[in-house]
């Protein structure tokens, strides 16, 4: 009996064992259940919040859409109810606040669009902020279909700015420290006073020192003034040095237009006492007062590598405006036309381009008159044609004033055994270009901006006297031209593009290639 009833008592512990185990199984089949659903949950959540991050975009695009075709399909009122400008720690809100208030007159979403993008590139032009910044937002409730204006200017940590650098002209075979240094915004007027120099190993050095000012007072039109040095050694190229202490002030300077005023006093001097027959009258002092009107636009897309668009220059000076008897008097009017045409392959453009200018002297006399000698046209060196406007100056290829009218030394020294030539620069110039560009096969190349290029250039450098004019036609001065060609690879910079030359073509005795 005793036996029987421990076995039972084994049998129930057993069991209670067995049912422990099912409630934990029990309970674990719970949990898991449990922990299940909530990753359901979880998991719900998350596609809940993607489904409604995708729906917001999706919602916000469409918004986006219907703006954008409401822009273009039909004119949208509005009211500007507050300018608000921010970020202008230094920069004094009256000069802002004359930039920005036309954005208060318009009416429109149109008209408030191209104002903004107007009032963001004249602050851009300032160049005394890092960057501008400017949105749009709904206005106060109670006053539907208005908007507020947000107007943010970043201006730099620090106002002090400079440069400095080394530089080579190839074709001259010479180098030159060159240096800047402006101060931004020193007042809080967007005042910008900047100094410069630049010195050359054949003893040719520039100093320079000035000022603008974005507006003065009630002038909407910014205020320049500028003096400088410069001092010019061509004793073997020209036989004679020059001199030259400048002022220089800006009366009106728009987006388009440019008028300045120049006072200049010049020396020309020669040393060695070997100066030509043509030079020898000139030399001594004289003086240039003069009024410079420039007329620009450019609308190309780069004016590093330009693949589309224009540029013309128009350039208009009336020198001799002092009563000195020493006064130079004669008109320059020069013009630059340049235009870029996209090919569709390899990023490939067609620039091409012409240039011309002349010098006619003006007063009793004029027609036994010649400009002097620093006023002339010369020709050569190695600076693009694809990116400068600013008169007929470069011939790519050729040596500094390696073009145009020359004299024999041995006129001006008395040696007859010496082929050694000075240039004498003409007052008449005419030069024109085209130039294919296009991507390199290389991708580190390409990222780059490092491209290729093929070039064709031709100008027309000479004296304008009445013979010449007499005896003018239009096949002698074809023939005249000169004119080089090439390839090469282009390296742009921030500041400039160096170019490489590999093949040039057409010299003659005075006008030598540089390669």
């Amino acid at each position: 009996m005793a036996k029987s009833l421990d076995e039972e008592t084994l049998i129930e512990d057993s069991e209670d064992d067995d049912d422990t185990i099912d409630n934990n199984e029990d309970d674990d089949d719970v949990e898991e259940e449990e922990f299940f659903e909530e990753d359901d949950d979880d998991d719900e959540n998350q596609v809940e919040d993607l489904l409604s991050i995708e729906s917001r975009i999706r919602y916000e695009r469409h918004l986006l859409g219907n703006l954008v075709r409401r822009l273009s399909t039909e004119t949208v009122t509005l009211k500007v109810h507050d300018v608000v400008i921010k970020g202008n720690k230094k920069t004094n809100y009256s000069l802002l606040e004359s930039e920005i208030k036309a954005l208060k007159d318009a009416t429109t979403m149109q008209e408030l669009l191209a104002i903004a993008t107007i009032v963001n590139s004249r602050l851009q032009r300032f160049d005394i902020f890092d960057s501008v910044r400017i949105t749009f937002d709904t206005g106060p409730p109670e006053l539907p279909g208005t908007t507020n204006v947000m107007v943010e200017v970043v201006e730099p940590k620090n106002p002090f700015v400079g440069e400095f650098g080394v530089f080579s002209k190839t074709e001259a075979k010479t180098w030159s420290l060159e240096g800047s240094a402006k101060l931004k915004n020193l007042f809080g007027y967007g005042d910008i006073w900047d100094g410069s120099w630049a010195f050359w190993w054949d003893q040719t050095a520039e100093i320079g020192s000035g000022f603008s000012l974005p507006r003065f007072k009630g002038i909407n039109t910014p205020l320049t003034a500028r003096v400088s040095l410069l001092s010019q050694d061509w004793m073997k190229l020209s036989s004679y040095k020059d001199q030259l202490l400048g002022l220089s002030v800006g009366l009106i300077s728009t987006m388009h237009h440019d008028l300045a005023y120049n006072l200049t006093w010049r020396s020309l001097a020669d040393p060695s006492q070997s100066s030509f027959k043509s030079i020898r009258s000139q030399l001594g002092h004289s003086l240039l007062s003069s009024l410079k009107h420039t007329y620009k636009f450019d609308q190309r897309d780069s004016p590093v590598r330009p693949t589309s668009g224009y540029a013309f220059q128009s350039t208009s000076q009336v020198c001799g405006l002092a009563p000195d008897s020493r006064s130079s008097r004669f008109l320059r009017q020069e013009c630059d036309v340049r235009f870029a045409l996209p090919l569709g392959f390899y990023n490939a453009a067609l620039n091409f381009g012409a240039s011309a200018g002349f010098i006619v002297p003006w007063g009793s006399g004029f027609w036994n008159t010649t400009p002097l000698m620093s006023e002339r046209y010369f020709f050569g060196g190695n600076s693009s044609p694809v990116c400068k406007l600013g008169g007929p100056a470069t011939l790519v290829g050729f040596k500094t004033r390696g073009l145009g009218p020359s004299e024999p030394q041995s006129v001006a020294v008395g040696k007859s055994n010496d082929e050694s030539l000075y240039a004498l620069g003409g007052n008449i110039a005419v030069t024109a270009f085209a130039d294919l560009s296009f991507d390199l096969p290389l991708r580190v190349l390409r990222e780059a901006g490092i491209h290729g290029h093929l070039f064709a250039c031709a100008g027309k450098l000479s004296k304008a006297t009445v013979e010449e004019f007499k005896g003018f036609s239009f096949q002698r001065f074809g023939e005249s031209m000169r004119s080089s060609a090439g390839v090469g690879i282009v390296v742009p910079t921030k500041l400039f593009r160096m170019e490489d030359w590999v093949l040039l073509i057409d010299s003659s005795l005075y006008e030598t290639l540089s390669s």
